[in-house]
C-alpha cells in the first residue's frame, strides 16, 4: 500500500516514480513492487489528493528514510504541499 501511495503521489504531480526511487536507491535493481504498483495507479484527474506530509509519514513509518529524504527535497524544490 505504501508503494502504491508513493506511485500515485508521483503521478498526481507529474513526476516519474521510477526515477525518484532510483535517486533514493541508486544501487538497487528494478523494484518489481513499484512496477506492479504503477499498473494500479489512476490518472491524476481521477485520483484523490495525496498530502505530501502524509506520504512522508508513511515512508518513514516503513523505514524508507532515503526515499522520504528525496521526496522531501522534491517538495522543497517544486514547492509541493
Amino acid at each position: 500500500m505504501m508503494i502504491l501511495l508513493f506511485a500515485q503521489w508521483c503521478i498526481n504531480l507529474d513526476l516519474d516514480p521510477i526515477a525518484i526511487y532510483k535517486e533514493a536507491y541508486p544501487y538497487q535493481e528494478k523494484n518489481k513492487e513499484l512496477v506492479d504498483a504503477l499498473e494500479l495507479t489512476v490518472p491524476k484527474k481521477e485520483s484523490d489528493h495525496i498530502d505530501s506530509e502524509t506520504l512522508l509519514e508513511v515512508l518513514s513509518l516503513y523505514g524508507n528514510d532515503d526515499l522520504a529524504f528525496v521526496v522531501s527535497d522534491l517538495m522543497i524544490r517544486k514547492n509541493v504541499k
